[in-house]
């Protein structure tokens, strides 16, 4: 028997790794690698793997016939443990780039997780940090790695060096009480960048910034200025502070030019009082000229949303029958727990259906697109509401396997008593108008769940039960298989056709972040990042006291299969 075969499998998989050969040489990434991700299943070149928005990979080596043979073949720490590690890897080339709190930056070798080059952001020691110091990724194009950052710059650094290429400031992050949280996205020669916001004094937008020089090509304001159209949606000077937020990452449709991003809530989020009128775009997607920023289209969920219901999640992109006749569709899961079903090509509505089973802002929605019997809380009175603020949904994504046609996405069942109060606008500073108080369910129960969907019609196909919301993304991939992980730290395979757990790995840390699968050299590896944190988990010790007790961590984990 050969050393090699006495070896215990994960120690045989690190000793078969180290004798690999990687030059970590790489092509530039350019608009038409962008464009065609999709044929380079090797790579992970985008936040959301590919323009359309699918967490998924044709990759198949590791599949439901030997998933359990996965195991972990190296460990990446960041060393920043704080806030949670929400990052999505980007993998071009055999070389992964991640963020980890702090606006740190480490490019690793994707095969031996060995540190290439790391960035520091010198963050401000004093500013005001309304939003959590996390960071959910960045992106790449035109030898370039671009990352938002916790006071609101936009940095763009040398992919081989990490050397600092240019750096700009958005916005005072005092004055406004933004920053940027989520990673930008490259399109054609742009790079595009949201803001948070939307619980501040704040009115928000998309910017558009030259990829290679850092100048601003356009703005898009999410809240009309007067005289513009939309503009009469607010009363009196609202709009100045009416929130808004572009806080994650859009989708991009080069056939159509169109760039489509999520905006979230109104301020004050709870007392509408100030802002009458249906309050655009904020809880809408619009839909952009990729070149110029115009609003081509828009399609808003919730007109004066009052609960703190978002459209910000991402806008997953597909092209599917419907009566008939192929359509070019987008679907988006909206806060409040509905997912929406638009046309892309012009936001006409299609479908509405839930992801949660206890949602009592709306009695439901019509064939419209119409939201019927709303329960809209009354000032000074408290209110129970279902979903919660954090959600029937956590920002987390959902992914979508055009070899099954399912879309995966997680969902929480719980609740808060809400109080609203009225609130004057301070510039800069958290704007709620009203506090909560997280409940279980009216049956006295809270849990969550992740579940296999028909895109188009919402028939749930399978259901895994999870005693803690579940705030991971997931991952859909060619062998039939669907990643997620939980709070308790497993990070879990599931059978994509039946949703039978086929796998586990605890990883001694709860998951917060996005899972990605790539491959170097025809090895398929999946890899993670894992350290619990964030906002909506700071608030679920309400109804789960012990998650206060869950260890913390910001350690990235790449798998593969034993020998």
């Amino acid at each position: 028997m050969s050393a090699l075969k006495k070896m215990p499998k994960f120690i045989a998989v690190l000793f078969t790794l180290s004798l690999w050969s990687n030059d970590l040489s790489s092509a530039e990434v350019g608009v038409d690698r962008l464009i065609g991700a999709g044929n380079e299943p090797q790579n992970w070149m985008t936040y959301s793997g590919t323009y359309n928005a699918w967490r998924y990979s044709s990759l198949s080596q590791i599949n439901q016939s030997n998933v359990k043979q996965l195991v972990p073949v190296w460990v990446f720490q960041t060393g920043v443990v704080d806030g949670g590690f929400s990052c999505t890897p980007l993998v071009v080339d055999g070389v992964m780039y991640i963020t980890s709190p702090w606006n740190r930056v480490f490019a690793i070798d994707a095969v031996t997780g060995k540190e290439i080059w790391h960035y520091y952001y010198p963050v401000p020691e004093e500013f005001g940090l309304l939003y959590g110091p996390w960071n959910r990724g960045v992106a790449l194009g035109h030898g370039l790695v671009f990352m938002g950052t916790i006071d609101n710059h936009l940095v763009a650094l040398d992919a081989e060096t990490g050397e600092e290429v240019w750096n700009v400031n958005i916005e005072d992050v005092d004055q406004c009480g933004c920053n940027i949280t989520g990673a930008p996205l490259v399109v054609k020669d742009k790079v595009v960048v949201g803001v948070t916001g939307g619980d501040s004094a704040h009115r928000g937008y998309l910017n558009a910034f030259d990829a290679k020089t850092g100048k601003r090509a356009w703005r898009f304001w999410t809240i009309p200025a007067p005289g513009e159209e939309g503009s009469d949606t607010w009363s009196g000077d609202s709009w100045k502070y009416g929130g808004g937020a572009t806080w994650l990452t859009g989708s991009y449709d080069p056939d159509l030019n169109l760039i489509y991003w999520g905006v979230g809530n109104p301020a004050a989020d709870f007392y509408g009082e100030t802002r009458k009128g249906s309050n655009l775009y904020t809880d809408s997607i619009v839909a952009l000229d990729a070149d110029t920023g115009e609003l081509k289209w828009y399609h808003q969920q919730i007109p004066h949303d009052v609960w703190d219901w978002d459209a910000a999640y991402e806008c997953v992109l597909m092209d599917l029958e419907v009566e008939g006749k192929k359509r070019k569709l987008l679907i988006n899961v909206n806060k409040g727990g509905y997912t929406w079903v638009i046309d892309r090509t012009n936001g006409e509505f299609v479908n509405a259906w839930p992801i949660a089973e206890e949602i009592n802002w709306i009695s439901g929605i019509d064939s419209e697109g119409n939201l019927l019997g709303r329960l809209e809380p009354a000032v000074g009175e408290t209110t129970l509401i279902c979903p919660s603020i954090g959600g029937a949904r956590s920002w987390n994504h959902a992914a979508y396997s055009p070899k099954t046609g399912l879309f995966y996405t997680t969902a929480i069942e719980w609740c808060q008593d809400l109080t609203v109060q009225v609130e004057e606008p301070r510039p800069g500073e958290p704007y709620f108008g009203g506090v909560f108080e997280l409940r279980r369910t009216p049956q006295g129960e809270a849990w969550s769940h992740f579940d296999a969907y028909d895109p188009l019609s919402g028939e749930k196909r399978w259901s895994y039960r999870s005693k803690y919301p579940l705030l991971a993304s997931s991952v859909a991939t060619g062998g039939n298989l669907v990643f997620t992980g939980d709070p308790e730290g497993n990070f879990m395979a599931f059978d994509a056709v039946d949703g039978e757990k086929l796998w586990s790995f605890n990883t001694g840390s709860g998951h917060r972040g996005s899972p990605i699968t790539y491959s170097v050299d025809g090895i398929q590896f999946v890899a993670v990042p894992v350290g619990w944190g964030s906002a909506v988990s700071g608030i679920m010790s309400q109804i789960w006291p012990e998650v206060e007790d869950f260890p913390s961590g910001s350690a990235l984990f790449a798998f593969a299969l034993g020998k």
